[in-house]
């Protein structure tokens, strides 16, 4: 048996819905079926690739090896795809590179409501998306800027503020002693293993400063976000976490005592034109998934007394 690109969407479901049955149903086959199909990968790799416990099927440490490679190689076929049949069509296309954010999703809807077909990579690194604006294969990028790692801004490219701060937040196991209050002290995660993703641009410097100004000096592990939602779930790890997160039965998405890091988020393009016609619909977005995330919501009410992601101040 060789792996082709569905073996590896198939496997990129699994993860992501942390369900074979949901993972069918957005596969849009038999769960049977996906079962066997998953059974054959495994024996084709050599070991198993999830572990399935009552609560789901979570990735094992070759799962997660394999899931890094195949994340990018489906995005980008599903690129690939998606660009051939708009150069087939003679379509013009919106070329966006982003880091992650849940405000992609409606800031992508609200685009092709408005007759723009976009095309999407994401990468984690900001400097990257930048550059690739600046060379001309990206017409704009969204992407954050962590507090005391400034990005490297190409000559030339125009930039929009979508937040001048947005604080970090946490997120921790549900039945973590410190959940049961709305906001965390550091200080009552100094005994738990933390992890972080190196690959962000600044963010391992940003949190490793924070944790020291912090008094503590934790046993860090090195792994992407989605590795690190899993193993926040089974107690494994905390982690620093985007404020509009949505927690889930068996994680909690907590504020920072202090507010102690931050990140700027940035639209970046090559005209000004372009920004006009790009920022209000992400700023629309923005707002949305911000309203859907409770202590998100929450603390913008009590920093600026407006629910409003606009409204969030900036550092002195």
């Amino acid at each position: 048996m060789e792996l082709e690109v569905r073996h590896l969407r198939a496997l990129c479901a699994i993860a992501d819905t942390g369900s074979l049955h949901r993972a069918a149903r957005q596969l849009g086959v038999a769960q049977p079926s996906l079962s066997t199909q998953l059974r054959r990968i495994e024996q084709e790799l050599g070991g198993a690739l999830f572990t399935r416990t009552r609560i789901g099927c979570r990735p094992t440490p070759l799962g997660r090896v394999v899931l890094s490679r195949a994340r990018p190689l489906v995005a980008e076929m599903r690129s690939l795809v998606t660009e051939a049949r708009a150069a087939a069509a003679d379509e013009p296309q919106l070329r966006i590179g982003s880091t992650a954010s849940r405000a992609l999703s409606g800031w992508l809807r609200r685009l092709r409501q408005r007759q723009q077909e976009p095309t999407l990579r994401m990468d984690v690194s900001a400097n990257a998306l930048l550059r690739m604006v600046a060379d001309g294969q990206l017409d704009v990028a969204f992407v954050h800027e962590v507090e005391g790692c400034p990005l490297r801004i190409p000559d030339g490219l125009c930039l929009r503020v979508l937040a001048d701060r947005e604080p970090q937040f946490v997120s921790l196991p549900a039945d973590h002693p410190a959940a049961a209050r709305p906001v965390v002290h550091l200080s009552e995660l100094a005994g738990d293993r933390w992890m972080v993703d190196e690959t962000v641009d600044g963010e391992f410097d940003a949190v490793l400063r924070m944790l020291h100004t912090a008094g503590l000096n934790p046993r860090v592990l090195h792994g992407d976000y989605h590795t690190a939602a899993s193993l926040v779930a089974t107690g494994e790890v905390v982690t620093v976490c985007q404020p509009t997160c949505l927690p889930r039965p068996e994680m909690a998405v907590r504020r920072l005592h202090g507010d102690p890091l931050g990140v700027r988020l940035l639209l970046a393009a090559r005209t000004e034109t372009e920004l006009d016609g790009l920022h209000p619909a992400l700023a629309e977005a923005y707002e949305e998934v911000s309203r859907q995330a409770p202590a998100y919501q929450e603390w913008l009410e009590q920093s600026t007394g407006a629910a409003t992601p606009a409204s969030v101040p900036a550092l002195p």
